[in-house]
């Protein structure tokens, strides 16, 4: 539903009832990933997605009827449809599962209070019932940057279990479904919750201030990223030569490292292939717990830089974790392909993808991404 967080704190601001079609699952290849939502108030105005628009108008008509008939929430599943593929059906041959349900924001202060997160730019959560016994589907539950419960209309055992199985995706950045309860000792309903998760940007830290990450700054803005581009010397790392950059830092690599705020969505990028800065650098960040690591070089940099990093400690283990030479083999050559090269490895690494081309694989094209 956080697709839609700025319509949605709006309705919930002039407390304008709607009803919410949500993507609680999915199987094969669907365009939209779970947590997608399309919001139709009582006014017949619609926003959001949830399939790209091939069941737009099926979801819309549920959404009308879960605000005339104020009903219980109700499940819907859209398939691939062999006698006319334009029906009501996803031509691309996956399968969803939506869930619709009418809204009330008076009655639901933790989601005005969570969308008003989203809206000031803070981590927050929603923790949605997505299947369960039917008084409990469509509850939901607001969980803070800090991981702590705010609001919701669960209580008792089923809302402390909902809220600690909440924090693991909003640590990771990353909307999930996850299963609770059927424990007598925790929770004795067995529930799946969808943890719709608003996080900050996830982080790239680009070292050393060349052409290769000028073009690199770019690209990973684009892709979402709150992008710094650090480098010990103050004539080349300025505002005027890295303009799509979130910021630019003067100072030695390793030592920014060292204070920097990292998580498992942040990756750190090494373009200075300069021993005197890569190797204290790289001592540091393979033994952070981020997401990605790559570093610039040839062939015989990347093995003269391994017999360095050896000599200073590092670990087999975590020089496993070294992707060098950095990026996919795309035949780059201009700084702007490098940094397509660059950024093609960091989103197939984040979403566990082979690098190799679609039409040479079988199988689904959208495949579930593990939480760290």
């Amino acid at each position: 539903m956080l697709n839609i967080a700025d319509a949605l704190h709006l309705w919930c601001r002039d407390a304008r009832p709607f009803a919410l079609a949500t993507v609680v699952d999915v199987t094969g290849s669907a365009p939209l990933p779970v947590g997608t939502s399309v919001a139709v108030d009582a006014d017949g105005n619609a926003v959001g997605s949830i399939s790209g628009g091939c069941v737009e108008g099926a979801v819309y008509e549920l959404c009308r009827q879960a605000l005339r008939d104020r009903g219980a929430p109700q499940r819907a599943w859209f398939g691939y449809s062999d006698d006319d593929a334009f029906a009501v059906g996803l031509t691309c041959g996956g399968e969803l599962d939506v869930l619709v349900q009418r809204v009330e924001p008076a009655d639901r202060p933790h989601l005005a209070a969570a969308l008003a997160d989203v809206a000031d730019g803070r981590p927050t959560a929603v923790a949605q019932v997505v299947d369960g016994p039917e008084e409990l589907l469509g509850r939901m539950l607001h969980v803070d940057a800090a991981g702590d419960i705010r609001h919701g209309t669960l209580t008792g055992t089923v809302r402390r279990e909902v809220g600690a199985q909440a924090r693991g995706p909003l640590r990771a950045g990353r909307t999930a479904r996850v299963e609770v309860g059927g424990d007598s000792a925790t929770c004795p309903e067995r529930l799946s919750v969808l943890v719709h998760v608003h996080a900050s940007r996830p982080r790239m830290l680009i070292f050393g201030a060349v052409d290769f990450a000028a073009a690199l700054s770019q690209a990973g803005r684009f892709l979402g990223y709150r992008v710094t581009v650090c480098d010990a010397r103050p004539a080349f790392a300025t505002r005027a030569r890295f303009p799509h950059a979130d910021d630019v830092v003067v100072d030695w690599p390793h030592r920014y490292l060292e204070r920097a705020e990292v998580d498992a969505r942040t990756a750190v990028c090494v373009l200075t292939h300069d021993a005197k800065f890569d190797i204290p650098l790289l001592r540091v960040a393979l033994t952070l717990p981020v997401g990605y690591i790559g570093a610039m070089g040839s062939r015989r940099t990347h093995d003269e830089r391994l017999r360095l990093l050896s000599e200073a400690g590092v670990t087999e283990e975590q020089l496993a974790r070294l992707r060098s030479p950095i990026g996919l083999d795309l035949g780059a050559r201009t700084p702007e392909e490098t940094a397509v090269s660059i950024t093609a490895e960091i989103v197939a690494a984040a979403g566990q993808g082979t690098g190799l081309p679609l039409s040479g694989l079988s199988g689904p094209i959208h495949r579930d991404r593990v939480l760290v």
